[in-house]
C-alpha cells in the first residue's frame, strides 16, 4: 500500500490523524522514532539532532560541515523508513524528499490559527502545563516562523505551497476521525499501491542519500559540497572538487554497482568596469 507523509501546522491535530491512520491501516507510525533510531544508527548526538530536526539552521550552522551531516542523516533515516513501505511519516520535509514517487500520499492538516492556539492551550493542559493564552499564541507562532524557515533553506520551497500535497485538510470544522477516514478512503485505492518502479525510486534516493553520508563524514569530501544522484545502483556525482576522493568513498557504500562524475566549471570573475 501507500507511504503517507503528513505535514501539519501546530495545533492542526497532525499527530492525532497520523496515530489514528496507523492503526485502522495497521501502518507503522513514524515520528519521534525517527530521531532515536538516527542518533542510535548514525552515531549523533539526541539533542543536537533534535534540535537541526525541528529548526532552520543558524547562520552559523549553515557553514558548518557537522551540521550538513546532520542534516544528511536526518534525510536518510527518513528516506530509509519510506522504504520499509507501509509507513506514515510525521513532517521533517518527507512531502519533499518523497515527491513524484507514485505510492506515496502526501497530506497537510491546517486550522485557523485562534483554532490552533486554543488547542495548544489544551494539549498543555493535559501535560500539567498552563501557559497563558498570549505565551500559546507566541509558540505557535514561532513554530509556524521555524517549520517554514527550515523547508526554505532545506529545499527552497514554500511549506504552504499546495503543489507539494496531494490534498489539504483544514480541520476546522471536520473531527479528526473523518480527516483519517477521508485519507484511508483514498490510499486503499488501486491507484496507490506500491509498484515496482516506484520501489527503484524509493531505493535509488535511499542510495544516493547514503552516499551523501558517508561523503559527508570523510575528512577529504567533508568541505565540498557534491550533489549526488542514484539510478539502479549507478551512482552520479557532481562537484568543482574532489571528485576522485569523492569516487572511492562513494565505492564503499553498499548498494553502489558503479560511480561516475562530472565536473561543474566555476564561471570565472567578469573584469571590473568602472
Amino acid at each position: 500500500m501507500a507511504i503517507i507523509t503528513i505535514s501539519h501546522q501546530m495545533g492542526a491535530g497532525g499527530p492525532e490523524i497520523g496515530m489514528a491512520l496507523a492503526q485502522r491501516l495497521g501502518y507503522h507510525y513514524v515520528d519521534q522514532e525517527l530521531i532515536q533510531d538516527a542518533v542510535r544508527r548514525y552515531g549523533l548526538a539526541e539533542d543536537k539532532a533534535s534540535h537541526l530536526d525541528e529548526s532552520k539552521p543558524t547562520l552559523f550552522e549553515r557553514f558548518d560541515a557537522e551540521t550538513r551531516h546532520y542534516i544528511t542523516v536526518l534525510q536518510t533515516t527518513l528516506l530509509e523508513f519510506a522504504e520499509r513501505d507501509n509507513v506514515i511519516l510525521m513532517g521533517r520535509g518527507g512531502q519533499w524528499l518523497l515527491r513524484a514517487i507514485p505510492h506515496v500520499f502526501r497530506v497537510r492538516a491546517i486550522a485557523p490559527f485562534d483554532q490552533r492556539v486554543k488547542n495548544w492551550v489544551k494539549h498543555a493542559a493535559a501535560a500539567g502545563e498552563k501557559p497563558s493564552q498570549r505565551a500559546a499564541a507566541d509558540f505557535v507562532r514561532r513554530d509556524d516562523a521555524e517549520k517554514s524557515g527550515r523547508m526554505r533553506y532545506l529545499y527552497e520551497v514554500d511549506l504552504d505551497d499546495a503543489s507539494l500535497y496531494e490534498v489539504v485538510i483544514n480541520v476546522e470544522k471536520l473531527p479528526y476521525q473523518a480527516a483519517v477516514e477521508m485519507i484511508e478512503a483514498v490510499v486503499r485505492r488501486p491507484e496507490m499501491a506500491t509498484t515496482p518502479a516506484g520501489r527503484d525510486i524509493v531505493a535509488s534516493r535511499v542510495l544516493a542519500s547514503r552516499v551523501q553520508v558517508a561523503l559527508a563524514t570523510n575528512p577529504d569530501t567533508r568541505r565540498y559540497r557534491i550533489t549526488v544522484e542514484a539510478r539502479d545502483g549507478v551512482v552520479l556525482l557532481e562537484g568543482t572538487a574532489a571528485l576522485d576522493r569523492a569516487v572511492d568513498v562513494a565505492r564503499t557504500v553498499p548498494g553502489v554497482r558503479d560511480v561516475r562524475t562530472q565536473q561543474v566549471e566555476i564561471p570565472p570573475i567578469p573584469p571590473f568596469v568602472a
